[in-house]
């Protein structure tokens, strides 16, 4: 089965709002695409996170390395990257802050998958990613067509969608490898 990744946004100890956010609106495409939602979580010392997220997401992909305990664009693209190539989710969302900004779109050029942004909502009609942004300072909503892939990135704008909520029973959490050995 394939799986809709959604890239664990944290901060000062924390699991920001943008995330549980974009867990929810994943859950919804999961549903429509026939996909499960998988919560990528890279970071050091963060397994209470993944704990958490378990309540959330029906899996937690965990890539724990020392590199990683302070964003970094770089070798968090470098992470993802191997994630994407192993994993080949249909579709990556990454939340629309400053941290996704950065990360995004150096990602999509190297990985040469469509990315779309700042997106307040997203669908799929067949394979296809279909996407609303807002433009003109939020006076007109522009439907867009992702062209046709294998899989997407997409960044979606915090506080648009509703957050996913906890569940009484809990996903599985998987450690991979980091590919950032040596960095």
């Amino acid at each position: 089965m394939s799986e809709i990744f959604v890239l664990v946004e944290h901060r000062q100890g924390k699991v920001r709002d943008i995330t549980y956010e974009m867990l929810g609106a994943a859950d919804k495409l999961a549903a429509q695409h026939g996909a499960a939602l998988t919560a990528v979580l890279l970071g050091k010392g963060v397994h209470p996170f993944a704990e958490e997220l378990a309540t959330r997401a029906p899996k937690v992909l965990v890539v724990e390395d020392e590199n990683l305990e302070n964003f970094n664009s770089a070798l968090y693209q470098q992470a993802l990257s191997s994630l994407l190539s192993k994993h080949r989710p249909p579709l990556t969302l990454i939340g629309h802050t400053a941290f996704g900004m950065d990360l995004a779109p150096t990602l999509s050029v190297e990985i040469g998958f469509p990315l779309v942004t700042d997106c307040i909502d997203l669908s799929f009609e067949g394979n296809q990613l279909k996407a609303v942004r807002s433009i003109y300072g939020g006076k007109v909503n522009a439907k867009v067509s992702l062209k046709e892939s294998q899989a997407y990135l997409a960044t979606l704008r915090p506080g648009v969608f509703g957050p996913k909520m906890p569940a009484d029973t809990k996903g599985g959490i998987v450690v991979e490898p980091s590919p950032l050995q040596g960095a």
